[in-house]
């Protein structure tokens, strides 16, 4: 087993690592010429992000001091979620590097005939194919890289009617039919050394000599676009990162939203026909979300006027020492049949005893493992299933096994995987939250996986379960694609 363990951590490790290199080589070394300031400044931030994220969960579960836990938390939790999106806008991106690429070298213009380039020898005006250009004529000036002949002089050479041929890329000045000249000597030496070559078209009339480096955009150009577009994509999946991670938190700061359901219950008499519970989940109390946040959730249940009031787990990560001031806004819930409390997984890791009894000091009716008689209604609670590690573990028989199963009955349990020892002790509706329907997308497919109900209401035989998004976030403050809720659920009779 510890083998297992071992492996398993092995793999997880060697993963984060390759993903977090491919966001440095993708987001820093492929946006820059070479090494450099910004190459070591991205190395920085991303392992600085992850120590920040180690440190600030192993503060917190280590107990270490409250102000040391609150500033690691905001930057290493919110770097969790910005390294998730990061990641995933970068792998989306993929396959759109080829393609910005193509299109950049396909939009590049090519070389096009220039209305005034040089024409064809046949279409030279004024002249037919292998016909001399006359010297001096302004189809083609002179060559100034050969001057005229020490046995002539330069007006001279001007005016000699001869032909000028032109071999290779050495012209030969117009010179006179006298044997065994001088002139005719050089000319012959300079052709032999230049070597065979195609002929040059003259240039047009009026064409002015093209200069030297006037050539075609060369395959060198290449690394430039290549460079061009990793920066325009690192740049985009940076902005889409940011702005998704600022739009998530920005979501759970501001307070929950209330959602109704309405669920209906085969036994629930006719009286209690339209009767409220506001279900709480998931507030995590913590470094992050703290007394100001607790006020927005008491605000939000009691503007909805419920006629009792459901808190069903992970209200706190901390200490009662710690958050035992945050959690002071709870004593101001109202609601007329009262404020009620499961633990949920997180309370364990927090101090579940000296919690219950903290919440019991606020005005709240924990239900471990117990139930209490309404007048319309059973309410039943049982502990989460990691108190099992501590001995105090749900006991369903305890809490659902000597009830009148004449009479509806709701049951507050933290996890939506408790359904099926509800289902085989008659419950009509459980009551969760734990899942956060997922939190960060695509963390919905992981919850969906693990839990047999995310979000929502489902049936499961004759039982109803009903999962709550959760009012906070666990880890970074951040909800994409699963907004926090407070849910109304609406009791109906069908006696009604």
């Amino acid at each position: 087993m510890v083998v297992v363990f071992v492996l398993v951590a092995l793999l997880v490790v060697t993963g984060v690592v390759a993903a977090n290199w491919y966001l440095w080589r993708r987001l820093f070394r492929d946006t820059t010429g070479g090494p450099g300031p910004v190459r070591r400044a991205g190395a920085v931030l991303i392992a600085g992000g992850w120590l920040l994220a180690v440190g600030a969960l192993v503060a917190e579960r280590a107990g270490a001091p409250f102000w040391l836990q609150r500033t690691l938390a905001w930057p290493g939790f919110l770097w969790l979620a910005l390294a998730l999106y990061l990641l995933l806008a970068t792998l989306a991106t993929e396959p759109l590097r080829p393609v910005l690429r193509r299109l950049l070298s396909a939009g590049a213009p090519e070389p096009a005939p220039d209305p005034d380039g040089p024409l064809p020898v046949a279409q030279a005006p004024g002249r037919e194919a292998g016909t001399a250009d006359e010297p001096g004529s302004a189809h083609e000036p002179p060559s100034a890289a050969e001057p005229p002949s020490v046995h002539e002089s330069p007006a001279a050479a001007e005016s000699s009617p001869a032909a000028e041929p032109v071999l290779g890329r050495v012209s030969l000045p117009a010179v006179g039919m006298q044997s065994g000249s001088g002139r005719l000597a050089v000319g012959e030496a300079k052709t032999a050394a230049a070597g065979p070559a195609e002929p040059e078209a003259p240039l047009a009339p009026g064409r002015p000599v093209p200069p030297a480096d006037a050539t075609s955009p060369s395959p060198r150009d290449l690394p430039s676009r290549r460079l061009f577009v990793s920066r325009v994509v690192a740049g985009g999946t940076a902005a889409v990162a940011l702005g998704t991670v600022g739009h998530g938190t920005y979501g759970v700061l501001r307070g929950p939203r209330v959602k109704r359901v309405t669920v209906p219950l085969a036994k629930l008499p006719r009286a209690a026909h339209g009767f409220r519970i506001a279900v709480v989940s998931d507030v995590h109390l913590g470094p992050v979300l703290g007394r100001g946040f607790a006020q927005k959730v008491v605000d939000t249940v009691n503007a909805t006027q419920p006629d009792l009031i459901a808190v069903v787990g992970d209200l706190v990560d901390g200490s009662v020492k710690d958050l035992g001031p945050a959690a002071a806004p709870l004593a101001e819930l109202r609601a007329r049949h009262g404020a009620y409390f499961v633990t949920g997984n997180h309370e364990y890791f927090s101090g579940a005893e000296q919690w219950v009894e903290e919440v019991r000091r606020l005005g709240l009716h924990p239900l471990e493992n117990a139930r209490t008689e309404l007048p319309a209604f059973d309410l039943a609670g049982v502990n989460d299933v990691r108190g099992e590690s501590e001995g105090q573990g749900p006991d369903f028989e305890r809490a659902l096994g000597d009830r009148d199963t004449a009479r509806a009955c709701v049951l507050l349990a933290h996890q939506p995987v408790q359904i099926h020892e509800a289902v085989r002790h008659g419950v009509d509706l459980q009551l969760s939250g734990h899942t956060h329907g997922g939190q960060l997308w695509p963390g919905s497919l992981l919850a969906a996986a693990a839990n047999p109900t995310v979000a929502g209401l489902e049936r499961y035989g004759d039982t109803q379960l009903y999962v709550s998004r959760g009012a906070g976030a666990w880890g970074p403050p951040t909800r994409v694609g699963a907004p926090s809720d407070i849910t109304v659920v609406q009791l109906a009779s069908k006696q009604a």
